[in-house]
């Protein structure tokens, strides 16, 4: 089952940088045919705002999944082990709850997304903002698997501060020397 985690999420990953290559193409080429010909594609705008759209909601996902998400750990690492089992059931259960009100917000407009059509390429928007669901449900599944971990005791200590150091923090002294003087 792992390997097919893993290979959605390298898929998930593959899917970013085909959206940020598709939106470098057309944004560029756009660019040049309107400096050079005085012309452009009026399509290229559009998808490459869709692109960017998607990109985003994509690589929340990934981004959840490697913990690269912000956060502030500076109360949390000075707790007990109980205080921090509570904060990390507390986060998991916000960001549980904040997925599903997003599925059901996805849903409720799913109707007159279906029926409106974007304006230059003339496809259906829940092709554009049905990524909603997609999203709501892989991060509701990756809280609810936290949520499992924690009650079964899975989770080591360092593993209920999810917060990573910042590079500003790390100690560099601890890097290997690459011979390169500055």
């Amino acid at each position: 089952m792992q390997k097919v985690i893993d290979l959605f999420f390298k898929l998930l990953e593959f899917l970013v940088v085909a959206c940020l290559v598709a939106m470098v193409i057309m944004v560029f080429g756009n660019v040049v045919l309107r400096y050079a010909f005085n012309s452009g594609i009026t399509i290229s705008d559009e998808m490459s705002r869709y692109c960017f759209i998607w990109l985003t909601y994509i690589g929340a996902m990934v981004a959840m999944r490697e913990k690269g998400h912000l956060g502030v750990d500076t109360l949390v690492r000075h707790l007990p082990l109980g205080g921090k089992k509570l904060c990390f059931f507390l986060s998991e259960i916000m960001m549980l709850i904040c997925n599903l009100i997003f599925l059901k917000g996805t849903w409720e407009m799913h109707e007159l997304q279906v029926t409106n059509v974007s304006p230059v390429v003339g496809i259906s928007m829940i092709w554009i903002y049905g990524i909603g669901y997609v999203v709501s449900l892989v991060m509701s599944v990756i809280n609810l698997d936290m949520l499992y971990k924690l009650f079964t005791n899975q989770l080591s200590e360092d593993d209920l501060v999810t917060v990573t150091d910042s590079e500003d923090t790390v100690d560099t002294s601890r890097l290997p020397h690459t011979g390169a003087s500055s």
